[in-house]
């Protein structure tokens, strides 16, 4: 006999159609759907099947939802509890695993396209270049109403010069914008700043480094903006070894010419690592 279930639902950045086919399905089964309207745009609703109850959880405390997953365990319910974005980023659900594994309950989590690459495709660039940036930190701005870690300040992670995802900063853009600079971005340093990326109010535009603390004031943004940053969104001309004549793999051959190009270029300093 089921004692009920719990899916953690990725909703995406806003837009329904990115939805993943799990997730629509996980929302078309459940008796009880659970969303966040100040975060989650409603058209997701239109996988809700015909008699689901649907809670609208944005004036929820954790308590509030609680009863509905003990309810979820006395009565052998499915519950689809749906978060913007990828549930394994800044979504609260760790906490409430905790609690339904404390319940008993069955739970699953269904990733979610996040804003981060969601803006990236938006502006259509890649975010890993080769020999410009070759990782990708996500990140917020410290200072908000979470206390961040010892050695996670925006301006320690700026050292590193390559690209950042950075949420849940847009209110204190004088404060990021410093913290940048003091990292070691220079001024003209691109960035990309986004508000409601995928929803029919988007906004995307682009500025520096140098400019982003008047760009973010102009526009009057203070919530549900993400900034990119770093020299890889305007970057060009570099070439991934990948699809290199030169490079082999299990699937593919090397041509002989092009690999001792591509040797030589190594060992001249001259191409990707």
């Amino acid at each position: 006999m089921s004692r009920g279930k719990v899916t953690f639902v990725g909703a995406g950045p806003g837009a329904a159609d990115l939805l993943t086919f799990r997730a629509a399905r996980a929302i078309g089964e459940a008796d009880i759907v659970i969303w966040a309207a100040s975060l989650v745009h409603e058209d997701v609703l239109q996988h809700v099947r015909e008699g689901a109850e649907v809670v609208d959880s944005a004036q929820l405390p954790m308590e509030g939802v609680l009863p509905l997953y003990q309810r979820a365990l006395a009565e052998g319910l499915r519950v689809a509890r749906i978060h913007s974005g990828d549930p394994a980023l800044w979504g609260a659900v760790q906490e409430q695993l905790d609690r339904c594994r404390e319940l008993g309950l069955e739970t699953e989590i269904v990733p979610g396209v996040s804003a981060f690459s969601a803006v990236a495709a938006i502006v259509q660039r890649e975010l890993t270049i080769p020999e410009v940036a070759q990782s990708v930190i996500l990140t917020r701005l410290g200072g908000g109403k979470t206390p961040m870690p010892a050695g996670e300040e925006t301006r320690d992670f700026a050292r590193h010069g390559t690209t950042m995802a950075l949420f849940l900063s847009a209110a204190r853009s004088g404060q990021l914008q410093e913290e940048l600079l003091e990292g070691g971005y220079s001024e003209d340093t691109p960035v990309v700043i986004a508000y409601q990326a995928t929803w029919p109010d988007e906004l995307v535009v682009q500025c520096t480094v140098g400019t982003l603390e008047d760009t973010v004031k102009e526009h009057k943004l203070w919530k549900h903006t993400l900034f990119l940053v770093g020299p890889a969104l305007t970057a060009g001309g570099t070439r991934s070894h990948l699809y290199h004549p030169g490079h082999f793999h299990g699937f593919r051959r090397a041509d002989p010419e092009a690999r001792r190009a591509l040797r030589a270029s190594r060992q001249a300093g001259e191409g990707a690592p």
